[in-house]
C-alpha cells in the first residue's frame, strides 16, 4: 500500500473473506470462490439485492490540482498529524459514494497525486457503494478507504465534505489459518463460527475490506442461500477459472467442506452462521481478515 510515513500508519490487521459467487443469469453476477464444476446459482433478480438509500443527485468532491497557498499549507500540516487509534474500534465510519466516484489521493489534500478511483457502485450488481473509512484526518476533512476491487491492494484519501454518513458497530475477521469467522459489536466478540477458506493454490486473499452486495438465493444451492459480497478480488484463480474474481462470504450445500481449505478463495459459512450474519451486516461493513 501507497502511505505516506508522515500520515499513515499500519492499517488494521487485514482479513481476507474470497467469496466466490459463478452467477449465470443475466441478472446475477459471478464472485470468486465456488468450484469449477458447481452447478449455477438460482435466480437472484436484481430486485433482491438490498440497496441503500439513494443519493441520486449528490456529488463527490473530487479535489482539484490547486496551488499550495497557506490556507492549503495549515490544511496539509494538520493533515500529517494522524489522530490516535484503538486496537479495537467500537464504531466505524461509513459513508455514501456518489455513482460517479471519487478520487482517492496519497495524501489527504487537494492536489495530491492520484491512486485510483473509489467507484460508485458494485462491480456486477451495481449497488450503490457504502465505504468503510478506517481512518480520518485530524482536520476531519479527508478519510482514508481501500480502494474496491484493486490488486495488488492499495488504500487512499477521499475528501469526506458533502458525502452522507452512517456508522457500524460491526467489525467481521476472518484468521485463514484458524478457518475461523470472529464478529465483533462495539469492540466486544459476539460470536465466533468455523469457515472453509481457499485452497493451497487459490488462497484466501488478506487484507481489509467492506461489505458490497447482500444477495439471497433459494436454499440447497452450492452457495447457500445467502451471499456477501465483498470489495476484494481473488489474484489466483484456478487454471481454467470461467467464473468471477469478486470475494464473498456465502453459505454451501457442501457442510462438511466447513473448516477446510476447499474454495477458491472464498468463506462458505453453515446456514446459522447465514442466519446470524444477514441482520448484522450492512453494507459497508468491515470485513477484515489475517493470513
Amino acid at each position: 500500500m501507497d502511505r505516506s510515513s508522515h500520515i499513515l500508519r499500519a492499517s488494521a490487521l487485514a482479513t481476507v473473506l474470497a467469496g466466490l459467487l459463478a452467477f449465470t443469469a443475466p441478472v446475477t453476477a459471478r464472485l470468486a470462490g465456488a468450484d469449477a464444476g458447481d452447478p449455477g446459482a438460482g435466480a437472484a433478480t436484481a430486485a433482491s439485492l438490498s440497496s441503500r438509500a439513494s443519493v441520486s443527485g449528490h456529488t463527490g468532491l473530487r479535489p482539484a490540482a490547486v496551488p499550495r497557498t497557506a490556507a492549503a499549507t495549515t490544511e496539509v500540516q494538520a493533515a500529517t498529524q494522524p489522530a490516535p487509534r484503538v486496537a479495537e474500534p467500537r464504531t466505524h465510519l461509513l459513508v455514501d459514494v456518489p455513482a460517479s466516484g471519487l478520487t482517492a489521493r496519497r495524501n489527504p489534500w487537494a492536489g495530491a497525486p492520484s491512486v485510483g478511483q473509489v467507484v460508485g457502485a458494485s462491480r456486477f450488481y451495481r449497488v450503490p457503494t457504502v465505504a468503510w473509512v478506517e481512518e480520518v484526518s485530524r482536520n476531519g476533512r479527508w478519510g482514508r478507504v481501500e480502494l474496491p476491487y484493486v490488486w495488488p491492494r492499495r488504500d487512499g484519501w477521499i475528501h469526506l465534505e458533502g458525502l452522507p454518513r452512517t456508522s457500524s458497530a460491526i467489525t467481521v475477521k476472518a484468521d485463514v489459518s484458524a478457518r475461523r469467522l470472529t464478529v465483533w459489536k462495539h469492540g466486544q466478540v459476539v460470536f465466533r463460527a468455523p469457515a472453509a477458506v481457499g485452497r493451497s493454490t487459490s488462497p484466501t486473499p488478506p487484507g481489509e475490506y467492506f461489505v458490497t452486495d447482500r444477495v439471497p438465493f433459494a436454499p440447497g444451492g452450492y452457495l447457500g442461500s445467502f451471499a456477501f459480497g465483498i470489495s476484494g478480488i481473488q489474484p489466483r484463480l484456478p487454471a481454467g477459472w470461467s467464473g468471477g474474481d469478486q470475494l464473498a462470504i456465502h453459505g454451501t450445500n457442501s457442510p462438511a467442506s466447513i473448516g477446510t481449505a476447499a474454495s477458491a478463495g472464498c468463506l462458505r459459512v453453515s446456514e446459522q452462521t447465514l442466519a446470524k450474519l444477514k441482520p448484522m451486516l450492512k453494507l459497508g461493513t468491515p470485513v477484515v481478515i489475517v493470513p
